[in-house]
């Protein structure tokens, strides 16, 4: 009898071993890479979230600015290049914005209708890469308690005096057609350059 109990006992082990091994290799699953490396789950989690559905306001400005791919439809469209290619010295750049100055001037923000539509000096051409919307500070605060907001994005204040030479301005850039690691509505984009001039 204690020979078939020490048998019991031993048997019962040997599955509690097997299934402690099975619960570790399954607990363990999530963190092996395909390649027979470990990997970071929070690496795993950005890559799932860089696979996403862009934010609303991308699709809306992808949608309202599709026409602007050639240059050419934003100038008929009374958009002018100003300011040159705008850079920063280590933030990488904002690009080349064509401002419509009606727009900028109105005193409103239509997420169909952009104050600056922005390229990028590209190969002998420039090439789409976001929008910005641009109000006066002084204009849409004589009507408004609050600085603008498009859906759910608050828009950042630009102080006078200030690198372009304009009043304070509210502001918010949106990469819609050129990702930005840092996120979709920060204003400078380290995969914009303007090196291609």
């Amino acid at each position: 009898m204690t020979t078939q109990i020490r048998t019991l006992i031993q048997g019962s082990n040997m599955r509690i071993l097997r299934l402690a091994l099975l619960s570790t290799l399954t607990a363990a699953a999530p963190f092996l890479a395909a390649d027979g490396t470990t990997t970071n789950y929070s690496d795993q989690a950005h890559a799932a979230h860089e696979r996403a559905v862009p934010a609303r306001l991308v699709q809306l400005v992808r949608n309202a600015t599709r026409q602007f791919i050639d240059v050419n439809a934003v100038t008929a469209a009374n958009y002018q290049p100003l300011f040159g290619c705008v850079s920063g010295p280590d933030h990488g750049a904002m690009g080349v914005h064509y401002i419509n100055l009606p727009l900028y001037g109105d005193g409103e923000i239509d997420v169909s209708r952009p104050e600056a539509i922005i390229y990028e000096p590209w190969e002998n051409g420039l090439r789409l890469v976001g929008v910005e919307y641009i109000v006066d500070a002084a204009t849409w605060m004589a009507h408004h308690n609050a600085p603008p907001m498009i859906e759910g994005q608050a828009f950042q204040f630009v102080n006078s005096p200030n690198r372009y030479g304009l009043p304070a301005f509210f502001e918010l850039h949106v990469w819609a057609w050129r990702d930005n690691p840092n996120g979709a509505f920060v204003d400078w984009n380290t995969h914009v350059t303007c090196e291609g001039q």
